[in-house]
């Protein structure tokens, strides 16, 4: 916070904006680094740690505005990057949420791994972003400054009108951390509503601050909650067909993880599985809604093929190379 929340302060100037921090029951110094050089802004103080998606959730029931940024603390912005934001959905009602360009901050020339240049899936429920399939990252060319729709907007510097944040039912708190913004998203492309990049938005994104690559947690969280978010969108029909591809890729990715001495990481995925089948009786009422509330079945974003078979079998490793099986 010492190092990024700088940058929110200098640069967040278009009236009527208020900068909130939301503190997770942090156990460091944060609080009192806050009241002493802050005092100007506003703190919510939670009393316990409810993970990105409940921290979130219980915040912005104490906040009345009509957009909402979620901001990670590891954020970087620059000169006017909430005024592009604000005047495209200003202009266009029927977005619900959006995202700015998000480049890497280790590597400024390049996308960042959470969110680049607008969030996709392919038909399997693989998450990837135009300007990063998996860990290839493109160099920042100009090639994605269009503003499109994409599917999802990542959760690291997300926009979105606070009326479709809470009919929508917010982030969902039983995913803890992880997928929970596409999650989102997808409930709201589902009930018509647009996301798109604004990528005249920059921010710089150090990624990883509270759970790195390394951590166990992580590979289970992404595991666990991608099939939670599956479950909670898909119709019976398609669920069915991509059930078996993915038990097999899931212990694919296990003996990947094996074979390459991550023991660990590679317990994480029938762990994931296990506990994604006790949740989804907790799931069923959340899966009934959102399919119930649902009018656009099929909404864009969404690569009609494998993102891995395309990535690993054919050398697909840009986002452009993939532009047309994008329905």
């Amino acid at each position: 916070m010492e190092r990024f929340l700088p940058s929110v302060v200098q640069h967040t100037t278009v009236p009527d904006t208020e900068i909130v921090i939301a503190d997770n029951c942090s156990t460091d110094d944060s609080i009192a680094f806050l009241t002493t050089t802050y005092p100007q802004l506003r703190l919510i103080q939670l009393d316990k740690n409810y993970g990105f998606a409940g921290g979130y959730n219980q915040a912005l029931k104490q906040i009345e505005a009509e957009y909402f940024i979620l901001l990670n603390s590891d954020v970087e912005v620059t000169p006017g990057w909430v005024e592009s934001l604000v005047r495209i959905m200003d202009e266009r009602p029927e977005v619900a949420a959006c995202q700015p360009k998000i480049r890497a901050l280790n590597n400024r020339t390049h996308f960042e791994h959470a969110g680049a240049c607008g969030g996709f899936i392919d038909r399997l429920g693989y998450p990837f972003c135009r300007g990063r399939l998996f860990s290839s990252l493109e160099e920042d060319k100009g090639q994605y400054d269009t503003i499109r729709e994409v599917f999802w907007a990542t959760g690291a510097c997300l926009f979105i009108r606070s009326k479709d944040f809470f009919d929508a039912g917010g982030l969902d708190d039983t995913f803890f951390a992880h997928m929970e913004e596409i999650d989102l998203c997808w409930r709201l492309k589902n009930r018509g509503r647009s996301i798109l990049c604004i990528p005249q938005s920059t921010v710089y994104h150090l990624g990883g601050g509270s759970m790195s690559k390394k951590n166990c947690r992580k590979t289970y969280l992404n595991f666990r909650n991608n099939w939670c978010m599956l479950y909670k969108n898909m119709p019976d029909d398609e669920l069915r067909k991509i059930a078996f591809p993915r038990f097999v890729l899931d212990y694919l990715a296990a003996l990947q993880m094996v074979l390459t001495g991550q023991f660990e990481h590679a317990l994480q995925i029938p762990k994931a599985r296990k506990d994604y089948k006790a949740m989804k009786i907790e799931l069923a009422t959340k899966r009934e809604t959102n399919l119930r509330l649902t009018t656009v079945p099929h909404p864009t974003g969404i690569l009609t093929g494998s993102l891995l078979w395309l990535y690993y079998m054919n050398g697909k490793k840009r986002f452009s190379q993939l532009e047309k099986k994008i329905r």
